[in-house]
């Protein structure tokens, strides 16, 4: 196991949280880029992935941009420009809302669920060759609750 002080070459931390959001920060950026490209070959960014999750836990009901913005886990991006993209790989459909002329629906289509099912599943091989066991993944999860509180 190499240390965050080994990994960016940095003898000391001003405190422990310090160093710990280093270290978040440091690990979020390796697994980012493992992701990266790990969904490449399926022509998907993390951002795209994470809107196609949303859309198939919400199928066959469509969703709201709104809702994706909502759900989204990285709160930085543009929910409109992702479906955009999305649409373009013919993965996701636009349909006017039933309930509000106004809104429109994104729906998954069929090649968007065939594609989110195929990405999905190498991403958990991703997620599963995390070198934590699962009580240290339960710890490392109840603490990062606490580091949003």
């Amino acid at each position: 196991m190499v240390k965050i002080e080994e990994e960016i070459q940095q003898k000391k931390f001003n405190s422990p949280q310090h160093k710990a959001v280093v270290n978040l920060l440091f690990t979020y950026g390796n697994i980012s880029t493992t992701q990266y490209h790990t969904l490449k070959p399926y022509g998907l960014s993390v951002q795209q992935f994470n809107v196609l999750r949303i859309l198939r836990g919400q199928f066959p009901k469509p969703a709201s941009v709104k809702l994706l913005t909502e759900r989204m886990i990285d709160k930085m991006s543009n929910a409109s420009r992702l479906v955009d993209k999305l649409l373009t790989k013919n993965l996701v459909e636009r349909q006017s809302s039933k309930s509000d002329r106004r809104q429109v629906d994104i729906i998954i289509t069929d090649k968007g669920l065939k594609t989110i099912e195929a990405a999905s599943l190498v991403m958990e091989n991703v997620t599963s060759s995390i070198n934590i066991s699962n009580d240290d993944a339960e710890q490392l999860s109840v603490l990062l609750d606490k580091m949003r509180t």
